[in-house]
């Protein structure tokens, strides 16, 4: 199964076998790694089985075993937009709204 075609069901699932065989590598029983976390038993036991759990459970997991680094590879910003090389302006603070179909965007000034 390719991981765009799973569902979210499926890819929590996937994250918490990979943090389960991460602490049974490691030789960390549940008990001490939901002490190290500061979350409870049964909320590493959710994360583990994909049965639903909070970011706040999964970070706090992630820096237990020291895998913060895991973190960085959700979203990883640009630290460099070609686009932004051609201008003298400022970065974007936000997006921009949806345009409809047909609408032109008004030029650089």
């Amino acid at each position: 199964m390719k991981s765009v075609d799973a569902t979210p069901d499926e890819m929590e699932a996937a994250v918490g076998e990979q943090l389960r065989a991460l602490r049974i590598h490691r030789n960390i029983d549940q008990k001490t790694l939901a002490e190290r976390a500061g979350v409870s038993v049964r909320a590493l036991r959710n994360l583990e089985s994909g049965a639903g759990s909070t970011l706040h459970t999964m970070v706090c997991v992630l820096r237990a075993l020291g895998r913060e680094d895991w973190l960085r590879s959700v979203g990883p910003v640009a630290t460099i937009n070609p686009l932004m090389l051609s201008r003298s302006h400022a970065p974007r603070q936000r997006a921009s709204k949806a345009r409809k179909a047909g609408e032109t965007r008004p030029g650089p000034a």
